[in-house]
């Protein structure tokens, strides 16, 4: 029935559980166990538990599977689940799925954390990595071998917001029978199409737009039901990982206004972009759906969308950068994104601190270099605010 539902409909009503009550809002389960009507009962379901049956809040939850429900509907998945935050959803998609001597091949534009996992903690079991210029198929072609296990890759970059081409690399991953691995956060769920393009596996951090309010920490895991339920799950019900019922509840009703809130944001992202463009004080700014960003035709026909993010340079380095945040009045200085609150980021003393200047050079993220989260304010005010701050500044 539901698979003719348009987004906003499934964003609304997919995978609603009602007690005997018939609540209109969502339920919140706040439970670690379940009570079982008999010893039998708790038997059988320790040996197989039923679509609509629970043994424990770290397994999972109705709240919680609501919420992993309507995701995978809205992104297209087979089934989805829901971990504590999105460093969890990916350290989970990767470190599931692989064992001693497997080989990765990722993107090298990654966000901090996400590095980490690659280059400390899987290589330390024995996991080889290897890294590739993620715009470049050429390069995926030479490092993805038979017998890769698994490639990964952000499908827009944090902060620069370079794209990969979905399509092509899921191509060059599926002849070699690598598993296909996408954290697909800037793109949002919204203008994601990841699976019908060929990728196994989509991973966000909720914390994010699906939250939408900078209210909880969260992720999700998408991929198909074997994934999910066969690697993935055996793994985050054991380490522990799991997502709070209260915090599925909230993201619930997150995704019932996603749609509108990052349509909105885009449309705002798009008039900044252009405002910036020709700002004397601006060395460049990088947002993909400017005609002049070297991806637009990709990011087209990938999102149909420039997303929510704009990236821009600020002449005269980390000084003027600093002066630029710190004279804005409406938009806030913090490191999360995706907030009905815009956002400004200084990726280079923040979120991606930890690298070495040489990682950073090659990355592009530069002293002068802003993130800017485009919020739910009117566009009119935000660029008002963006281009008084860069006088100031």
């Amino acid at each position: 029935m539901t698979r003719n539902w348009k987004t906003r409909t499934k964003l609304v009503h997919q995978g609603v559980r009602r007690s005997q009550y018939g609540e209109m809002a969502e339920a919140i389960f706040l439970t670690q166990g379940f009570d079982y009507p008999s010893a039998e009962a708790a038997e059988a379901r320790f040996v197989k538990a039923g679509e609509d049956e629970f043994i424990y809040a770290r397994y999972g939850n109705p709240t919680t599977r609501m919420f992993e429900e309507r995701i995978a509907a809205l992104e297209g998945a087979e089934d989805a689940f829901a971990t504590a935050s999105g460093m969890a959803a990916v350290n989970g998609a990767l470190v599931s799925g692989l064992r001693a001597g497997d080989h990765v091949v990722s993107a090298r534009a990654l966000f901090g954390s996400c590095l980490y996992i690659l280059e400390e903690v899987l290589t330390r079991f024995g996991v080889k990595v290897t890294f590739v210029d993620g715009a470049d198929l050429d390069q995926w072609k030479k490092a993805v071998v038979p017998g890769t296990r698994m490639v990964f890759f952000e499908s827009m970059s944090n902060p620069t917001l370079e794209l990969v081409d979905i399509e092509g690399v899921t191509r060059i991953a599926h002849a070699a029978g690598a598993v296909v691995v996408v954290d697909n956060v800037f793109a949002t769920p919204v203008f994601s199409r990841a699976v019908e393009q060929g990728a196994d596996v989509v991973v966000y951090s909720t914390t994010k737009h699906v939250d939408g309010h900078g209210r909880a920490l969260g992720g999700v895991i998408c991929g198909t039901q074997e994934f999910i339920r066969k690697t993935v799950e055996p793994y985050m019900k054991h380490t522990g990982a799991a997502m709070s019922p209260l915090t599925a509840w909230m993201h619930l009703h997150g995704l019932a206004t996603l749609d509108l809130r990052c349509r909105a944001m885009a449309e705002s992202a798009l008039k900044i972009a252009r405002a910036l463009e020709s700002h004397p004080k601006i060395a460049k700014v990088i947002y993909p759906g400017l005609e002049s960003h070297p991806q637009h035709a990709l990011a087209m026909a990938q999102m149909g969308s420039g997303g929510t993010l704009v990236t821009f340079e600020v002449k005269g380095g980390k000084e003027a950068a600093f002066r630029f945040m710190d004279a804005l009045e409406i938009a806030c200085i913090s490191n999360n994104l995706g907030d009905a609150k815009s956002i400004a980021t200084h990726p280079a003393t923040t979120t991606h601190q930890r690298l070495p200047q040489e990682q950073k050079d090659a990355l592009g993220i530069t002293p002068g270099l802003i993130r800017f989260s485009v919020g739910l304010e009117d566009a009119a005010d935000l660029i008002a605010d963006l281009t008084g701050a860069l006088d100031a500044a």
